[in-house]
């Protein structure tokens, strides 16, 4: 049985295997029971790592081996693999997550911390800036800007972007919110996003403009976040942000948004329109 490697790939990032692990599994698969000669040879796999190969998958619950000379092996179901896999990476994660909370208050953290200071110390104002890929990661660092923020928090953004902020910085929004942070956010209002406008102001001043065709965030008039292309243009893995951490630059953004936040439409005017 020939697997294409491209369907080995898809499994290797799925499971968790390596290649050779990959290989020794869909061989076992496809014969149900077989020693680790017939798989070294059927999965392209040196037969002096056959066995490791074969101790590894076993333990990671995907083969049972069967008693007997030679030793033989055999293929557990896949839906039961999965269901060990699933259980396995929740295990994992969860360690892991212990593992960091625990970091909390400690020595490592601390250290850390010292590290960090001491490192922002030689930065030049103008080195404190830089490129982020992806809108997964863009998402992750406004988050990070946002829970910092003691004054301030001004977005700007598309209707799509809005509905996309709503659903991924609505809980740090709700902190800040209680925190009596000033929460500013403009976009165009269209009848896809009136549901999250509605969300969103219980938290947030939200103003409907089509004048401005622009995403950026600012945070404290210090710290800004902005985006260099139409996100209806590019795909979400190519899109890009840039971030900066200049009071100069970004309180003088924030004054222009402020200019253009009071010719603005009221939100609920705009709402009652779309419905």
């Amino acid at each position: 049985m020939i697997v294409k490697e491209d369907f080995l790939n898809k499994l290797r990032n799925l499971f968790g295997l390596n290649l050779y692990e990959v290989r020794i599994w869909t061989a076992l698969l496809s014969r149900g029971v077989s020693t680790a000669g017939e798989l070294s040879e059927i999965g392209n796999v040196p037969r002096s790592r056959a066995y490791d190969v074969l101790e590894s998958l076993e333990k990671k619950g995907f083969i049972i081996t069967k008693l007997g000379k030679p030793i033989r092996y055999i293929a557990v179901e896949p839906k039961e693999v999965v269901e060990r896999v699933k259980k396995y990476f929740v295990n994992g994660a969860n360690v892991r997550v212990k593992r960091l909370e625990e970091l909390r208050g400690g020595d490592v953290l601390g250290e850390l911390n010292t590290l960090h200071k001491t490192g922002i110390e030689f930065i030049e104002p103008s080195d404190l800036s830089g490129a982020i890929r992806g809108r997964h990661n863009i998402y992750t660092h406004l988050e990070t800007m946002i829970k910092g923020a003691q004054k301030s928090v001004v977005i700007m953004t598309t209707s799509k972007g809005l509905m996309r902020k709503v659903e991924a910085l609505k809980p740090e929004l709700e902190r800040l919110k209680k925190k009596g942070v000033k929460i500013k956010i403009a976009a165009p209002i269209s009848k896809e996003s009136a549901a999250a406008v509605q969300e969103i102001q219980k938290i947030a001043e939200v103003k409907h403009t089509t004048d401005v065709n622009a995403r950026f965030c600012i945070v404290d008039g210090k710290e800004l976040m902005f985006m260099v292309l139409n996100d209806d243009d590019v795909h979400p893995t190519y899109d890009v942000g840039v971030w900066v951490n200049t009071p100069y630059f970004a309180s003088a953004m924030e004054q222009l948004f402020e200019n253009n936040w009071k010719e603005m439409d009221d939100v609920g005017k705009v709402t009652n329109s779309t419905k």
